[in-house]
């Protein structure tokens, strides 16, 4: 469905109320944190239950249901949001990352759609999607990740406010205001109560800065997770507990760091935003600690062991105390449904966009699919119709609130929507239906932040298993049996008694990405977690910056990229002159290419001619089918078209590989370039297959030309550069190019 909507569907809906025949819709009261732990809410019962416990979100399950299966479908927190609102993955809705994504507010949504029907919509706290709001009647919400201390907040009419105080107990505030006294009490409502607690960097309220002091906090047995019978790139990120806790942003300390061991990239921010009373206080609840910390250092007292445990012990008190401040407000909205009559006609839910690692294998964060931040919250209240202390171990994904959402309120869900309503799990108190879904879906696409490797798998009831595409081998699959190996210290994928769970997980993993249209040809993506891809394209576009007289661009992998290196002399005798920039990156599939044509400088250029080649190592690295490749050069090719609407654009066949007709990867290709001709207009795109310059007769590629059968040696380049220049001379290069 496009971002009209039918107003006489919407019409029929709103009338026909919701599936149990009240006289009206209910009400909706979405709270909603972020990076809440499943196991910091003592009614999941988990470790740290009678430690640190959640009575009023408790109150929510004890007259309710608690969702023990509950999952997101992108555990970062602008992706998790763009998923709720939209019922769509991550590569649907477009909001795939948090480092340069922006929301498309432009799309249909779950509050355009009951907004229509006559509910009011409101929104306060946390957005986190970069564009203003859109669907919401009310809203009034932090900027990016937002203060905890003295937090602004932008205004719907523009603008912004700051207020003083915390933020968690002001956006309970602006919550209840809007209940009280903003809505019309004559229509049903949803309101999105959305804390920023207890983000990065856990700082909590005044009121508990000694909250569990004298106390150890209990240790998952994982902290010191040595990462043995699983990929290496679990060792390779950068969110441990160890290593990669900020000296003044995550353990406010102040001054600079007094031991190696601790990260230094950013003091306390919000210690800045404090008054001098404030800061005071502030010293004098967490000083003595802190000054207690320095000296043992200083005095050689803390090894690695015993460091990691105090730091563990600072980060996950002060995570708690943050979770007990969202505790209050929860108590404090239940609190008003009550004493105002609304409770038995409003469903509370509580949720959060992910989960988040406690220690757990050494780490905090999220990312990875690992149960920890995989798992997010989901309590449900809605009096007369779940039935009270229900426990649910249905699947469910945070794609499913929207249809949700428009379920309750009468609506037919869209076609287009990829999550279910969970309507049918509240009529039945959690217990799913006989056609219920059996597995779900998750993707991660890889950031700078963290470095966790770009990965998607696919969770039963039992197994999960997941694929990174940038490793090598056996180390790219990972398969966990989540019954006899719950915290997943070991992936059985090589074990030979678990041949047959593998191969049908696979089938599985397969299945579920055909039924959610998942291309990874087509869905923008980068490398940026490799310190010189990043470097690299940084370089270029300062390169694009620097020559707007540009003339010529080369777009594509390593073959390309390559005139900087055997093809160099090629380059500088042909392509010099030109002012022309070589856009090839080593190792780059399509998504990358994508991903460069959407994030780079290109407005700052107007090349007359791209020579573009893109799609090799889909073939080589996935073996990906040629016709989802062939969709992902398609997608290189609008997107260079959308960003330089004045170049003419020559697209290449995908170059031979392998030694002969009979290589499989060279049969991939062949088919991809039977598919990619069709794209050329004659006009904005042309196409040249220039393949046979590179083959004998008999279409066998010699290492002469191809040292390594797929690379061009300097001969290689030479016959290249030899073959397009007519063709570039004909899309306007003044000079014709000389090749001997």
């Amino acid at each position: 469905m496009g971002s009209g909507i039918a107003a006489g569907a919407l019409l029929s809906g709103c009338q026909t109320g919701n599936l149990f025949g009240s006289k009206k819709p209910p009400n909706i009261l979405f709270i909603f944190s972020d990076d809440h732990a499943q196991a910091a809410i003592s009614a999941y019962d988990k470790h740290l239950k009678d430690a640190a416990p959640t009575p009023n979100i408790d109150r929510i399950a004890t007259d309710g249901a608690v969702f023990e299966r509950s999952y997101c479908a992108n555990s970062i927190c602008g992706p998790s949001r763009a998923c709720i609102l939209t019922g769509k993955h991550s590569h649907v809705n477009g909001y795939i990352d948090n480092e340069r994504c922006r929301f498309n507010g432009d799309q249909p949504t779950f509050p355009k759609y009951i907004q229509k029907t006559g509910y009011q919509t409101a929104l306060v706290g946390k957005w986190h999607l970069v564009s203003d709001p859109q669907g919401f009647d009310y809203w009034e919400v932090l900027p990016g990740q937002g203060n905890y201390i003295n937090p602004d907040f932008l205004q719907q009419g523009g603008g912004k406010k700051r207020y003083s105080g915390y933020c968690t107990d002001i956006i309970t505030d602006k919550a209840l205001d809007w209940l009280q006294s903003k809505r019309d009490t004559t229509k049903p409502f949803v309101l999105m109560c959305q804390h920023k607690a207890p983000h990065r960097n856990w700082m909590p309220p005044e009121r508990y800065y000694d909250l569990f002091k004298g106390m150890d906090m209990p240790e998952p047995d994982s902290l010191f997770d040595d990462y043995k019978d699983r990929s290496p790139a679990l060792a390779q990120q950068q969110m441990s507990c160890a290593k990669d806790f900020n000296w003044g942003h995550d353990m406010y300390m102040h001054g600079e760091p007094t031991d190696p061991r601790f990260t230094n990239f950013m003091g306390n921010g919000e210690y800045n935003r404090m008054t001098d009373a404030e800061k005071k206080r502030f010293d004098a609840a967490y000083g003595p600690e802190s000054e207690a910390l320095k000296k043992a250092l200083a005095d050689g007292k803390m090894d690695d062991t015993q460091l990691t445990k105090w730091k563990y012990q600072r980060y996950i008190k002060n995570y708690l105390r943050c979770i007990r401040a969202v505790d209050d407000g929860v108590g404090r909205l239940l609190d008003y449904l009550d004493a105002s009559g609304l409770a038995d006609d409003t469903i509370v839910i509580y949720s959060s966009d992910q989960g988040f690692y406690l220690g757990e294998h050494g780490w905090f964060d999220k990312r990875w699919m690992f149960e920890e931040s995989f798992a997010m919250p989901f309590l449900i209240r809605w009096k007369g119709q779940i039935k009270p202390g229900s426990r649910s171990k249905a699947l469910i994904q945070n794609i499913d609130y929207a249809p949700t959402f428009m379920d309750l309120a009468g609506l037919q869900v869209p076609a287009d929507m990829q999550g279910r309503s969970l309507v049918p799990l509240f009529k039945r108190s959690g217990v799913a239906p006989v056609n219920w879904r059996k597995s779900l879906y998750y993707a991660y696409y890889g950031e700078r932040c963290h470095h966790v490797a770009k990965h998607d798998g696919v969770t039963t009831d039992r197994y999960k298993l997941f694929f990174m595409p940038d490793m090598r081998g056996n180390d790219r699959w990972q398969l966990f049996d989540l019954v006899k190996d719950p915290h997943e210290m070991k992936s059985v994928h090589m074990d030979p008694a678990y041949k047959q769970v593998l191969a049908d997980m696979k089938v599985e993993y397969y299945r579920v990405r055909k039924e959610y249209g998942v291309n990874s040809a087509v869905i923008p993506c980068s490398r940026n977690a490799q310190h010189w891809w990043m470097k690299r394209f940084q370089k270029k576009n300062k390169k694009c910056l620097k020559t707007p007289n540009c003339e010529l661009l080369f777009l594509g992998d390593s073959i390309i990229h390559g005139f900087d290196g055997k093809g160099k002399a090629v380059w500088n005798k042909n392509y010099a002159k030109y002012k022309a920039i070589n856009l090839g990156f080593g190792g780059d599939r399509t998504e990358h290419l994508l991903w460069r044509l959407k994030y780079g400088v290109f407005d700052k250029i107007s090349p007359k001619v791209a020579v573009m080649m893109i799609g090799t190592n889909n073939t080589g690295h996935l073996q990906t089918p040629a016709a989802e490749t062939a969709l992902g050069v398609k997608a290189c090719i609008d997107e260079a078209r959308a960003k330089l609407p004045k170049t003419k654009i020559l697209l290449l066949s995908v170059f031979p590989r392998g030694k002969d007709t009979k290589d499989p990867m060279r049969m991939i290709n062949d088919k991809i370039n039977g598919i990619i001709k069709g794209y050329a207009d004659g006009v904005n795109v042309h196409h040249m297959d220039i393949n046979n310059v590179f083959l004998d007769d008999n279409g066998v590629l010699s290492k002469e030309i191809m040292g390594d059968l797929l690379h061009p040696g300097p001969e290689g380049y030479e016959r290249w550069a030899k073959a397009i220049a007519p063709k570039l001379k004909e899309l306007g290069l003044i000079e014709t190019i000389a090749c001997r």
